[in-house]
């Protein structure tokens, strides 16, 4: 029961989902919530799995996987997505700590930001749609739970650049323990992707390196520029190898019949 409370609270805190009235709340249920960080992500893919299914019964598949971007967007209130565009523009306009933190708190959202999502989302869904559709729902169904488990290994493994923030609670203490279980609940959609053959064994660890190069790469550009991590960090970690991630399937399948040819 008390696992399920944090379930939930991992739920209330990342997604707009009501959670049950019994669930009641407490403020180290949300420090140790975040081992189910994936889960929800599993939560908020296959709510983007049936926007693409419906929207695929009556339309091309560019537009069935823009509605389920736009869907998992909706879901989530575009937490993940504003994260990365403070992001954007924190480490495109500060020079120092302090004004990259202080860009980031800053709720208007300027150029590098303002293009950075764009583009981002662009990726997102040009890969998608470029995917076969059984495809597209597989990947959809790995990526969102492994990229939230390349964010909470920045919460694992790094300290907390702010004094203060929304995230700070979720981000004062990770386990060992808690991280299996975050990498557990990530594990199961892709090992079941592969044993169903919905993803070949070479794009799924195609994905899984290339998504744990880029969030190794962001941990260490957050810990040069800022000493650390903040929300917006593990936002943008989320959206960056969900993007990775989608990109590495296309590639593999992809190679098999080059687009030069």
């Amino acid at each position: 029961m008390q696992q399920l409370r944090l379930f939930f609270t991992a739920l209330q805190f990342f997604t707009r989902l009501p959670i049950p009235r019994w669930v009641g709340f407490e403020p180290a249920w949300l420090q140790h919530s975040s081992r189910y960080f994936p889960l929800v992500g599993l939560v908020v893919a296959a709510i983007g799995c049936a926007a693409y299914v419906l929207a695929a019964l009556v339309l091309p598949a560019p537009l069935a996987a823009l509605l389920s971007t736009a869907a998992t967007i909706y879901i989530t209130g575009a937490f993940h997505e504003d994260g990365f565009a403070d992001v954007c523009d924190g480490f495109g306009g500060g020079l120092t700590r302090e004004r990259v933190l202080e860009i980031m708190k800053d709720s208007r959202v300027g150029a590098y930001g303002a293009i950075g999502i764009v583009l981002l989302l662009a990726v997102k869904i040009a890969a998608l749609a470029c995917m076969p559709a059984l495809t597209a729902l597989a990947a959809l169904l790995v990526a969102h739970p492994l990229s939230r488990l390349m964010a909470a290994t920045l919460i694992w493994r790094m300290e907390y650049a702010r004094a203060e923030g929304k995230a700070k609670p979720l981000a004062q203490e990770m386990s060992g323990g808690e991280f299996a279980i975050a990498a557990l609940c990530s594990a199961l959609p892709l090992l079941l992707a592969g044993a169903m053959c919905w993803l070949s064994w070479r794009a799924l660890a195609c994905g899984l390196l290339a998504s744990a190069l880029a969030a190794l790469w962001l941990a260490r550009k957050f810990q040069r520029r800022v000493g650390g991590y903040t929300g917006d960090c593990l936002g943008a970690v989320q959206q960056v190898t969900e993007a990775v991630f989608y990109l590495c399937v296309l590639a593999s399948a992809s190679s098999l019949h080059p687009a030069w040819n």
